[in-house]
Formats: C-alpha cells, sequence, structure tokens
C-alpha cells in the first residue's frame, strides 16, 4: 500500500510522519516522501501539537514497527515509559536478557520517534544519546516538555 506522510510543527522543527496500511511507520525530524495525509495522520498531527501544548501525556496512536531484530521488542518496552518517567538502557537490557549496547542501538533504530518515547531512555551515569535532529538538545528539551528535567540536574 502506498506511504501517506504529513508535516507538524514543532519546537524543534518540522516534524514528519508517514503511515502505511493504518499505522504510523516512521516519524522525526527529517522530510519524508509519500502521498498527502489520510485521517490517521490528521490525527496523529492533532495528537503532536498537543503533546507540545502540554495537552497530551500519551499518544493513542497505531503504530508499526518495520525494522529487525530486537527493535521492536525494544520499542514496545519503550512505549511503556509514562510521560515525565525515564528508565535506562541497562534497564530494558534486563528485561529482554540482552547487552545494554544492545537495547542503545535498537533504540536509535527507532523508526517513530517521540510517539514511540525512545527520549525517555537513559544512560546509566548520563544522558546516552538521541538520534534525532538536534541530538541530546531535543532529548533534553522533550524530556522538559515532559517535567523529567528534574531527573537531568
Amino acid at each position: 500500500m502506498e506511504a501517506h506522510v504529513i508535516e507538524c510543527p514543532s519546537p524543534m522543527g518540522p516534524f514528519w510522519m508517514q503511515a502505511r496500511d493504518d499505522a504510523l511507520v516512521a516519524a522525526g525530524w527529517r522530510r519524508l516522501s509519500g502521498a498527502g495525509p489520510v485521517p490517521l495522520l490528521e490525527e496523529a498531527a492533532g495528537q503532536v501539537a498537543a503533546y507540545f501544548d502540554g495537552r497530551l501525556t500519551r499518544f493513542d496512536l497505531p503504530c508499526r514497527v518495520e525494522v529487525g531484530g530486537i527493535v521492536p521488542q525494544v520499542c514496545a518496552l519503550m512505549q511503556a515509559i509514562p510521560f515525565g518517567q525515564t528508565r535506562t538502557y541497562g534497564d530494558l537490557a534486563r528485561d529482554l536478557s540482552k547487552p545494554a549496547q544492545a537495547i542503545g542501538q535498537a533504540c536509535g533504530r527507532n523508526p517513530i520517534p517521540l510517539i514511540i518515547p525512545c527520549h525517555r531512555v537513559l544512560g546509566a551515569s548520563g544522558l546516552g544519546g538521541f538520534s534525532a535532529a538536534g541530538g541530546v538538545e531535543t532529548k533534553v528539551a522533550l524530556l522538559r516538555i515532559e517535567g523529567a528535567a528534574g531527573l537531568l540536574i
């Protein structure tokens, strides 16, 4: 089935989302290609705006992770992290009986950042990385939006 895209504003610049077969399959601060928006993407854009306005604490959107390996399992664990809370790569590694480095690599391959909140996963002694535009600064900004910035001090 054909991919559809939408661009919506965010404090970090244009945020793009792509849907295929009634599920989000990609998102991020990089241009995505496809046909014009469909109702799912209109809903997703509304939820993203509500998140950045402080009116939404949990995305309710169908997502499909089309990346192999342990990425889908790691994404499922990330989706379970509540708004304003964090876990470490080590926490997720213990949950999946995998090395923390593999978890970090899987987080970096998250195809739907923000909606699948990889920004809520931190290193044991620091922020860890963030593959979205702006890198760690974007991660910090998202954690501040969620009131989790106190964890960073």
